[in-house]
Parts: C-alpha cells; structure tokens; sequence
C-alpha cells in the first residue's frame, strides 16, 4: 500500500517536471530563436526608378490615313491609230516628257503635209493679186474705182485665207504630234493597260498606262472633329508638322507638313479629313500604303513628364509610387495628361526632380524600403547608377 501511494504522487510531479523542462527547452531553442527572426527587418524589395523630368512636351494628334500620289494621271492617246512602240517598262520612274509610246503617224503626216501644200498655194494667189492691185494704183483715172476696189478685196480675202491655212497646219501638227504619246508629269507608271500592235482611240476611257507623282506624295487622315479649331488656329501661325509612321507606329517613314483641312465634317464619323504633304525623297511611302500619323499642333513648355510605366491603376484612380531619400515607397495619386512614345505628362501629384518607381511594383506597399538595384528576372542583378 506504501508502494502504491507513492507512485500516485511520484509520477505526476515527474510529469510535470518533463514538461516544464520542454516547454524551457522550446523557448531557449526554438520560441526564442523565432522571436527573433520575427523582429529582424523586412528585405529591400528590388525596383527600377525613373526621375520625375522638367521638359517640352509635344502635344500629337494621331490617326491612320493612307498615302496618296501627288497627282495621278491616266494617259490615253488624243488620237485614233494602231500603236506602233510600246517605249515605258512597268513599274519605271519617268520624268515630265519622256516618250511612252508611239502611234503610227503616216495618216496625220500626209494631213499636214497637204495643209502646208495648200498654203504654198495661196501664197502663190496673193502674191499674182498683189501684182494686179498695184497695176490698178498705177494706172490712176485710166483704171475704174471698181476695179480697183475689186482687186484690193480680192486681196483682203487671199491674206485671211492664208489665215486660214495656218490654222490648219498648226492643227495638223498638232494632231502629228500626239502620234508621240508623252509623260504628263513626273512619277511611277503602273501596269500597262494596252499592247503593242492594238488600236486605240480617242473615244474609249481605258488609258494606255497610269503615272502617280511620288515626289512629293500626299497622305490623307482623319482627326476627331473636337481638334478642328485648335488645328485651324495653329495652321495660321504656321504650318504644323505631319510625321508619317508604319501602322504600328514602330518606325518613322517621313516628315512633312499640314498642307489641307477639308472644307467639311463627316457627321457620321465625327471626324475631319486632314492631306499632308512629304518630299518623299527615299520613296517608302507608296500610293495605297496605310500608315499611321501623327500631327504636332503645339509644344507644351516644362511640362512634367514620368515613364508610362510609372503609372498605376488603383481602385481610386491613378497613383505612382515616389520613393524619398530614405528609399522608403511613398504612394501618390496623380493626374496625368498626354502620352506619347512611352512618356506622360504629369497635370498633379508629383514634382520635378522626384523619383519614381518603373519597375517592380506588384511587391511595394506604402512604406516599403526599396533599392536601386534593377528590377529584372536574371540573377545577375546590378546596381543601377
């Protein structure tokens, strides 16, 4: 019975004893040693950063358009025949006057050369009326008024028909002359449209070829019509800058200038058509091609501009995170203007000067430390300047 008392206090206290000395252990080895870690600071979250800048910032009005010759002409023949030379190669750069075929000429060449006969003709009657006319004068009261009167209308009637018969040589040599069938203007020449040997009139609309001028060319876009007067205000100070891009705005294909505002507004669209003119110099913009535009209407002088990807969606509009000198996060709500190639314009909320986070955001909070190193995927992370 002694035996059996004493176990029934003996073992609860060793139990108890075996726990305090665990619970002793945890807090000296473990509870303790996580304490610690708890309290140690949180890692500098690595960010890309970007200074708030003071600058001009250029105010565009971008659109799509398409580009247009300058001028284009279809060249018919003014004359009816069978073409005799084809002299132009599809697709060949010809200038104001070049030879692009021939029609045969025989026809026109004999109308002329009678008209010219029938000239020689009447200078031969004017010269015999002359003759008589000053036989008349000098025959004085032996000669009747009438007959004298007579033979210096006879006159009269021969010079006008010499009249005449210029007219007619100058017709005929003009119709000659379009036998040659010649460029009207300068630029690119299209498919041909007819074949050597076939006979062409002048009463058929089908052309023989198409030139388009391309130097300079012409584009012609829309803008919203909300942009008409400040266009048309500006466009009377000076002429504005039309800047000519692929369609996906990536590469610059030519610079030129507002040459025309439409006299009318698309009310269907809402929208202006505006024509700008580019000298064209290294021809890549090409009559059909689509590109994108952009139009300079002014310059906003220091405006505030930040990276576009400075700025932040949140539930209550736009932010972006400034970061002070002690590299803690400070977020900013902001509103912001204009953007173009990857700049905006700050209207409130930031400084000149200020910097601001570009990169990494998703792990800042307010009050997140960050540091300069650049924000990237690859391990080999280096300090930013």
């Amino acid at each position: 019975m002694a035996a059996s008392q004493l176990s029934r206090w003996v073992f609860p206290v060793l139990a108890a004893l075996v726990l305090v000395g665990g619970y002793g252990a945890w807090r000296h080895y473990g509870g303790e040693a996580k304490t610690g870690q708890a309290k140690a600071p949180a890692p500098a979250i690595p960010v890309r950063l970007a200074s708030v800048e003071k600058t001009d910032f250029p105010v565009y009005l971008t659109g799509l358009g398409t580009v247009q010759g300058f001028n284009t002409v279809v060249v018919r023949t003014r004359v009816d025949g069978q073409i005799d030379k084809i002299a132009f190669k599809e697709g060949q750069l010809v200038k104001e006057g070049d030879v692009l075929a021939h029609i045969d000429p025989r026809s026109f060449q004999a109308a002329l050369d009678q008209a010219k006969a029938k000239k020689t003709q009447d200078e031969a009657n004017i010269a015999n009326a002359n003759r008589d006319l000053q036989r008349y004068t000098k025959l004085g009261e032996f000669a009747t008024k009438q007959q004298t009167d007579t033979q210096r209308s006879t006159v009269e009637q021969l010079t006008a028909q010499l009249a005449a018969d210029d007219a007619l040589i100058s017709n005929a040599q003009t119709q000659f002359d379009y036998t040659t069938i010649k460029a009207p203007i300068s630029g690119v020449v299209g498919f041909r449209q007819v074949d050597q040997g076939n006979i062409v009139n002048a009463a058929t609309q089908t052309g023989i070829v198409t030139i388009a001028q391309i130097e300079p060319i012409a584009v012609v876009f829309t803008v919203p019509e909300q942009n008409l007067v400040d266009i048309n205000e500006a466009q009377a100070r000076h002429p504005l800058k039309a800047i000519a891009l692929t369609t996906d705005g990536k590469r610059t294909l030519s610079e030129g200038a507002l040459a025309v505002v439409n006299n009318t507004v698309d009310t269907t669209s809402g929208t202006v058509r505006l024509k700008a003119t580019f000298d064209n110099k290294d021809h890549l913009l090409w009559p059909g091609l689509s590109v994108s535009t952009r139009l300079l209407v002014t310059t906003l002088k220091d405006a505030l501009v930040i990276p576009d990807d400075a700025v932040q969606h949140g539930a209550d509009g736009l932010y972006a995170f400034a970061v002070g000198q002690d590299n803690k996060a400070e977020m900013k709500k902001i509103k912001v203007g204009r953007s173009i190639d990857g700049r905006t314009m700050v209207e409130e909320g930031l400084e000149a000067g200020q910097r601001v986070i570009t990169a990494g955001q998703y792990k800042v909070q307010p009050g997140s430390v960050v540091t300069t190193t650049v924000a990237t995927s690859d391990a080999s992370a280096t300090k930013a300047p």
